[in-house]
């Protein structure tokens, strides 16, 4: 049996959306925009299938930025699209969160290999969601500017404190690129930010730089798509009965402070006193902002035995305050010279050691 081509006509008509058409996407799962057109047809009398395409306004389709099958599987004149699914194609269109802009669109109908595209074409206005649909499940900093340099298999990982948002204290280089990537792989997400906001680059550029040499907390929210940065001035060990650091941390890299220094308990008359914290003094602007960091149990009151769980040691963000939010040191640490590390980093969760002096 001899196969032969089927010729198959192109939509003629689109009916909705309407030409110009404003659309402002929404970040609820159920919310969508019905496309539909007049029917083509196929010379054998068998339903065509169709695509919706979409392009860059001014493009010609050749190679349209998205397109998607029609509903049931391409078999009808028409296409539920949700918005998660418009706000995707703004983003292939150059488009940054939160910004509007316009989008072409027309049909293209098939009948096995043979297709035909619509003659006619209309215009859709988006105003893209101002959080990113599709958030990482991980994040790393890579680029000329970070600790791991361009080689994206050194690329540090943030933290994700929670649903949508990732941290990262790390150092950054003066006038040298940076971005983020979702993985290590040539198919990574790549983004980057931008006046406070962060965008997402469709074609793998986009980058940031820092003016200023130093050690920086980086927040990022794709729930929101801000980005907070602050220099990290100092860390160090605050030791309550004085109200003061007494210690000062050095960072080490990939998140990690490090400090030794005598500590010697404090004599009060019901005993010696060892509560301790740790101090960060932070620069936002030319802003100076202090807090403190201490136990994730605000109100741990025990000093840890020999083999403590280690979770004794996991330490979160707090307000200043001189006895608040505090640990206290094994008696074995008595005016002993003492080493501090701190592990700020994505490789688990925020905390601490603490160990005699070698």
């Amino acid at each position: 049996m001899e196969y032969k081509d089927v010729n198959v006509t192109s939509v003629q008509q689109l009916y909705t959306p309407k030409d110009n058409v404003g659309i402002e996407l929404q970040a609820s799962a159920t919310a969508s925009v019905f496309f539909e057109w007049a029917s083509a047809l196929a010379e054998d009398g068998i339903s065509p299938q169709y695509e919706v395409l979409f392009d860059k306004v001014g493009g010609d389709f050749s190679k349209p930025v998205y397109s998607q099958t029609s509903d049931d599987m391409g078999l009808r004149s028409y296409a539920t699209i949700s918005h998660k699914t418009l706000d995707k194609v703004a983003q292939l269109a150059g488009f940054g969160s939160g910004e509007k802009g316009s989008l072409v669109w027309t049909v293209r109908s098939s009948r096995g290999v043979v297709q035909q595209r619509a003659t006619v074409v209309r215009t859709l206005t988006v105003t893209r969601l101002l959080g990113f649909t599709e958030i990482p499940a991980q994040l790393f900093i890579t680029g000329e500017g970070s600790e791991g340099g361009t080689d994206v298999s050194k690329a540090l990982a943030f933290a994700s404190p929670a649903s949508g948002e990732f941290t990262i204290f790390t150092k950054l280089e003066a006038g040298k690129k940076y971005h983020f990537v979702s993985g290590k792989d040539t198919e990574a997400r790549v983004f980057y930010t931008e006046s406070g906001k962060l965008k997402e680059s469709s074609t793998g550029d986009g980058a940031a730089t820092v003016s200023e040499t130093g050690i920086y907390r980086i927040n990022l929210d794709f729930n929101i798509s801000t980005v907070a940065m602050a220099k990290v001035v100092s860390l160090g060990w605050f030791f309550s009965p004085s109200n003061k650091v007494d210690i000062a941390l050095t960072y080490q890299g990939n998140g990690i402070w490090k400090g030794t220094g005598r500590t010697e308990f404090h004599q009060e008359a019901w005993g010696r006193d060892e509560r301790y914290k740790f101090e960060m003094v932070y620069d936002r602007d030319g802003t100076r902002l202090v807090s403190h960091w201490g136990p994730t149990n605000p109100s741990l009151d025990s000093r840890p035995g020999d083999n403590e769980d280690p979770a004794y040691f996991n330490m979160q963000e707090w307000p200043t305050s001189q006895w608040n939010n505090k640990w206290k040191l094994h008696g074995k640490f008595d005016n002993q010279m003492t080493t501090f590390t701190v592990y700020l980093n994505g490789e688990g969760v925020y905390r601490h050691t603490v160990e005699l002096a070698q």
